[in-house]
C-alpha cells in the first residue's frame, strides 16, 4: 500500500466511523458499493478521483481533505516533504495537497498536473457544506463544465464557482495542464 493510499484508507475509515456511519449507511449516501469502501478502508484499491469524490460527498467533506495524514499533528506550516502526490488511475491526472494537514483553517490549496486528453466528471454537485473553489491555471489550459456552463480556461485565468453542481475538467490539449485549486468553507 502507498503512502497515499494509506492516508485515504485511514481518512475515511476515521470520518465514517466520527460520523457513526456503517459501511452499508455510507454506501447508500454516495451511491458507491459496500466492498469498494471496505477495499478502500482496507488500502487495498486505488480508487479513481470519481469514486473518491462520491465518498467525500457521502462524508460531508471535501475531496482534498480525504488526502490529509490523520496521524500527523496539527501544523500551520507546510513543506514539500510533507506532501504526497496521487495519481487517479483512471485519468492519470496528479494531485497534492498544498495547504498544511489538518491545521484548521476554511481555505484549502490543492495542485493539480492535468495530462493531454484528461478528462475528470465529478456528478455528485450538490453539498450541504456551501464550499466554494477557484480554478487558477498556470500552465496550459483545461476545459471546464460547471452544470451546463463550460469555460476555455489558459494560463493566469481563474474560475470562481461554487461546488453545487455537477463539474467536469478536461485538457483536449496535447500538452499538460497545471492549476491551483483553492477551496474554502
Amino acid at each position: 500500500m502507498t503512502d497515499v493510499n494509506a492516508r485515504i484508507a485511514a481518512r475515511v475509515s476515521e470520518l465514517r466511523a466520527g460520523l457513526g456511519m456503517s459501511l452499508e449507511t455510507l454506501a447508500t449516501r454516495c451511491n458507491v458499493s459496500r466492498s469498494m469502501i471496505s477495499l478502500i478502508e482496507r488500502g487495498e484499491t486505488s480508487p479513481t478521483a470519481v469514486v473518491l469524490e462520491k465518498i467525500a460527498t457521502g462524508l460531508g467533506v471535501t475531496l482534498a481533505s480525504l488526502f490529509d495524514d490523520v496521524r500527523a499533528p496539527p501544523n500551520p506550516v507546510s513543506t514539500a516533504a510533507d506532501r504526497v502526490s496521487w495519481k487517479d488511475p483512471q485519468s492519470g491526472y496528479v494531485r497534492r495537497n498544498i495547504s498544511p494537514a489538518n491545521f484548521p483553517s476554511p481555505i484549502r490549496i490543492v495542485e493539480v498536473r492535468f495530462p493531454p486528453g484528461a478528462r475528470v466528471a465529478y456528478e455528485t454537485g450538490a453539498r450541504d457544506s456551501g464550499v466554494a473553489q477557484q480554478i487558477w491555471v498556470q500552465d496550459g489550459s483545461i476545459e471546464v463544465t460547471v452544470g451546463k456552463v463550460t469555460h476555455q480556461l489558459g494560463a493566469d485565468d481563474c474560475l470562481a464557482m461554487q461546488l453545487d453542481a455537477p463539474i467536469t475538467f478536461r485538457n483536449r490539449t496535447r500538452k499538460p495542464a497545471r492549476y491551483l485549486v483553492v477551496l474554502s468553507s
